[in-house]
């Protein structure tokens, strides 16, 4: 019998099914592909739709610090593993499994200046100023933990709520269940820091099993994030509409014979989404209709704060568009990953970031954007409290700090709490699904209803797992 996954002819499965039976095999396969998805009677997948209960937020700007920001020393005070710095993690403690076996090292100290900042009072360490200047608004969670342990496992889990690569993003799930508010702009988008290459590459923002038109676009850094946006100069207006619409046809026509094929569909949207964005995307990414007040705010004339601040500016131009999910990476390519030398590699990431995202905070609350827009910072794990190498610190995956603000989330609060050392959560544990459920229940979206049939499997984004973190709404 000739195996339908590649037959002699070098046809695939779903070719040799669409041409099985003069044609009958199609039906078959369109009746699997339409198992597939979301059961939307709408023609248009990215149409905007209703959540499952009243939203929050509208839009969500996620600031992602990869490669694992000490907790210990921005957010997390810990007296006791200043007086205990040198020793041993003392017996009563578990010992923890690191990545690069320091469990047992010397206690590192944190030699900060921590100070209570606004009417809440919370703790901040004299790395984070600006930040500390907004923490009315912020939502502190101190007992996160997840279950990838190294960066590559731990960044996909943030990212997808599995630490094995294959599933869609959280912006991704974000996008299938609400759709866009502005089909002149993506739904979903991604902005690094620098060139260099963030763990997993664009797995991170990948649709996984979901159809490629849900997957995130990733704009480039620097002074153009868009490449080729204006048209050729002597190309008119009509020309570029008819060759757009010559190109147009022979994809369609291509795709039409190949239904199984997303990406097709998805790459034929993005020519037309292309061609849109032509017209509004200029508008949105020129950042010199802002003020001088505004830059200053965000750092953009400071060589220290400029390629950060620029991408906050961006973010908040975006979700006053309609842009539903908006991801930052800083540090791109683990420059948060202090295994050495923290006190030298932790304060140039900690001066880039603060001003401008205390600027975004800042600038959404003045514009009335911030009640709508849900604001979440953190890395893919923390840091341990044992040393590593005698001034760093290695991955700590049992509890770590992170935070959340605007979007209906009760700022000027602590949730949970790490042990005396920082090293394990010990109260109201959160783990990354119950980050991811939260996230979704603020945007209007029950992580338990938002489903999608792949091979005839139900998949939710959290896996059957996670929960609203009720206390982010109602405070203590």
């Amino acid at each position: 019998m000739i195996d339908p996954s590649e037959d002699r002819a070098g046809r695939t499965r779903r070719e040799w099914l669409v041409q099985l039976g003069a044609g009958f095999g199609a039906v078959a396969l369109g009746g699997m592909l339409a198992e597939e998805t979301s059961g939307s009677t709408s023609p248009d997948p990215l149409a905007p739709k209703l959540g499952h209960h009243r939203a929050q937020a509208k839009s969500v700007i996620f600031l992602f610090m990869e490669g694992g920001p000490s907790h210990l020393d921005m957010f997390d005070r810990k007296p006791l593993l200043n007086r205990l710095a040198g020793e041993s993690l003392p017996s009563s403690f578990q010992v923890p499994v690191t990545p690069m076996g320091e469990a047992r090292s010397p206690l590192l100290g944190s030699p900060r200046k921590w100070k209570r900042h606004g009417e809440s009072g919370i703790w901040v360490s004299e790395w984070l100023p600006e930040i500390a200047s907004c923490i009315d608004d912020i939502a502190i969670i101190h007992s996160c933990w997840t279950d990838g342990i190294n960066h590559s496992g731990g960044v996909c889990q943030m990212n997808t709520g599995s630490v094995v690569g294959g599933r869609p993003s959280l912006g991704s799930w974000v996008t299938y269940g609400l759709g866009t508010e502005n089909d002149s702009l993506p739904a979903f988008v991604v902005m690094t820091d620098s060139k260099s290459r963030v763990a997993n590459g664009p797995r991170n923002w990948s649709a996984g099993f979901m159809p490629a038109l849900y997957q995130g676009v990733a704009l480039s850094p620097g002074e153009e994030p868009i490449a080729n946006l204006r048209p050729p100069k002597g190309v008119t207006h009509s020309r570029q509409t008819s060759k757009l619409a010559l190109l147009q046809a022979a994809n369609r026509a291509h795709a039409e014979r190949r239904p199984w094929e997303s990406e097709l569909e998805a790459r034929v949207r993005s020519y037309e989404l292309a061609f849109r964005m032509q017209a509004e995307a200029p508008v949105a990414i020129d950042l010199s209709q802002e003020t001088q007040a505004t830059r200053d705010l965000y750092g953009l004339d400071q060589k220290e704060t400029a390629a950060f601040g620029r991408n906050c500016l961006m973010a908040r131009r975006l979700v006053e568009r309609g842009v539903r999910f908006v991801q930052l990476y800083h540090g791109a390519g683990s420059k948060w990953d202090s295994h050495s030398k923290i006190e030298k590699l932790h304060p140039p990431q900690c001066r880039s970031m603060d001003r401008p995202v205390a600027g975004l905070l800042k600038d959404l609350k003045q514009r009335g954007l911030l009640e709508s827009t849900l604001v979440v910072w953190g890395g893919e794990f923390g840091r341990t409290p044992m040393s590593e190498k005698g001034d760093g610190r290695d991955h700590n995956t049992t509890g770590f700090t992170m935070w959340m603000a605007g979007g209906g989330v009760q700022g000027g609060q602590v949730i949970g709490a790490t042990d005396e050392l920082g090293l394990y959560a010990v109260e109201e544990k959160v783990h990354v699904r119950d980050l991811h459920a939260s996230i979704l229940h603020l945007m209007g979206l029950d992580h338990r209803q938002l489903t999608y049939v792949h091979h005839g499997r139900l998949e939710r984004p959290t896996q059957n797992e996670g929960r609203f973190v009720e206390r982010l709404v109602r405070g203590v």
